[in-house]
């Protein structure tokens, strides 16, 4: 008897039906899976004839044929087992889906029959509603992260005995469902206070422009000045995760396999901070089989990169394209993927290498050369894409021994959320979201600079000698300090701070 029960396989971010169909004939005991099944998919045979077995099913001793359909497409993963077992069910007529042309089923099965958790379930959900399904028998550990997809039944099934005492009417699996309201409005209270952070004034500002208009940020200054304490706390300044870009960090994560366990959404701002020694494949993605990296895996929120200059060169330049474009691109011989990876860049470093040059407290060590070369690790066209560099100066005395607490991080949100809303509006029929994402055109339109704004931009141009790049980051940043200030147009204010926050272009990198 033939037997059909559908599935989703993941190619990246995308998912694709899968029809498992199973035939059973006469002939020698047999088992075998076709349809460009990888060695996961292949060793899934003895997995379900055991877990059948001890789920108080009989595995047919006929010829057991499993058709993975589209079968020019390659099968990954241990997904398939729970959608093979309950087909070969069917087949051998143990087990009747009425409702199979509505139905996926998602799950590795153990040995004695459980159901185990796999990566990308939230992917497969979102992707299988969109095809028409809407019923989905999903493991117990993922229901959480599917439940927060709308318009469809989550069923956690804990084994694949549950799933036979659900279509037997003996006893039903109930189905899951998220309280999104509930989750978005939960708070956390693990995210570090900008208050903690003792003088920096003019730090901080510059981050709170970066966090509302999302520009990226480099901050230079010698070692104790705060530099990693100050980009642990952009966090808290960040505006609010909407649902949509809640829905997608989750899906990155949850194709990652670095979702925790139980958490339906991840409603903050991801905050990835890879050890120097991170290789490219691992910044941006890749492998055998190619899964997000650290660009992708802080999609909506801060990539922070400490001691920049420590990494490796090659590991540095794979952030050039996917800075500008907003995606990463993994090329391989049978696919090519693209993950997004929309992010906060922090990176940290100091002005040379023993870590003094130019302080006024500590001796630099470091012959010119020595300063040359280490710079020069940073090359200039990645520096181009750093929107605000700052020095961050040695934090005085009477900064740290003040008992005047800082400006807390939710009253600059506040305002960053504020800024944000009005880019929100201003770009709602242009497909972008902050003005770092400004371009051509648009930046024509929404930029323009009165006689006076661009007889000052065109001054520090020429003074500073910088980049056509550069140039059109000067006018975003101007545009997101307008923002902050409630203005319609930019100003000479607005271009005066912007051109400070780009002056190491001439003092550490001329």
């Amino acid at each position: 008897m033939l037997a059909q029960i559908n599935t989703c396989g993941l190619i990246g971010m995308d998912g694709f039906r899968v029809c498992v169909q199973s035939d059973i004939s006469n002939g020698l005991s047999q088992f075998d899976i076709i349809g460009l099944p990888d060695t996961a998919v292949k060793e899934s045979r003895e997995r379900i004839k055991a877990a059948i077995k001890n789920s108080g099913r009989s595995f047919p001793m006929k010829k057991v044929t499993v058709n993975l359909a589209p079968a020019s497409r390659r099968k990954e993963g241990a997904s398939y087992d729970l959608p093979v077992a309950v087909a070969v069910l069917s087949s051998s007529e143990q087990l009747f889906i009425e409702d199979s042309d509505r139905t996926m089923f998602i799950g590795e099965l153990s040995l004695d029959g459980s159901i185990s958790r796999v990566r990308g379930v939230l992917a497969m959900v979102i992707a299988g509603r969109s095809m028409g399904y809407d019923r989905f028998f999903v493991p117990a550990e993922n229901a959480a992260e599917a439940s927060v997809v709308e318009g469809v039944e989550i069923y956690p099934a804990p084994s694949l005995q549950a799933i036979l005492e659900h279509y037997c009417e003996q006893q039903k699996i109930q189905p899951l469902k998220a309280d999104i309201s509930a989750l978005m409005q939960a708070a956390d209270n693990t995210i570090l206070d900008m208050a903690d952070v003792k003088g920096q004034e003019s730090v901080k500002r510059a981050l709170e422009v970066a966090a509302s208009g999302n520009h990226n940020v480099l901050l230079v200054g010698e070692p104790g000045s705060g530099k990693s304490m100050l980009a642990q706390r952009i966090g808290g300044i960040l505006p609010d995760l909407s649902f949509e870009e809640s829905l997608e960090v989750t899906k990155i994560h949850s194709i990652a396999g670095t979702l925790p366990p139980q958490t339906p959404l991840i409603t903050t701002r991801p905050f990835r901070s890879p050890h120097h020694t991170v290789s490219p494949a691992a910044l941006s993605g890749g492998g055998s089989i190619p899964r997000p990296g650290e660009l992708s895996l802080a999609h909506n929120g801060v990539l922070f990169l400490d001691e920049l200059p420590e990494f490796k060169r090659d590991a540095l330049e794979t952030l050039r394209q996917p800075l500008e474009d907003g995606v990463v691109t993994i090329s391989r011989v049978n696919a090519s993927l693209t993950y997004p990876c929309n992010l906060l860049l922090i990176a940290s470093m100091n002005p040379c290498k023993c870590g003094y040059f130019g302080s006024r407290t500590h001796q630099c060590t470091c012959s010119p050369s020595q300063i040359t070369q280490y710079r020069n690790r940073v090359s200039g066209p990645l520096l181009d894409r750093i929107d605000i560099q700052l020095e961050v100066p040695a934090v005085k005395f009477d900064d740290l021994s003040s008992l005047k607490s800082g400006e807390k991080s939710a009253d600059i949100k506040k305002r960053v959320n504020r800024a944000r809303r009005i880019q929100l509006e201003r770009y709602k029929d242009y497909k972008i979201y902050s003005n770092s994402q400004l371009y051509g055109s648009l930046l024509e339109k929404f930029c323009p600079l009165g006689q006076a704004e661009n007889k000052l931009l065109k001054a520090a141009f020429d003074k500073l000698g910088l980049s056509a790049r550069a140039h059109s980051r000067i006018l975003k940043v101007a545009r997101t300090i307008a923002d902050l200030d409630g203005a319609e147009s930019i100003d000479t204010n607005h271009i005066a701070e912007a051109i400070q926050y780009r002056s190491l272009d001439r003092k550490f990198f001329g």
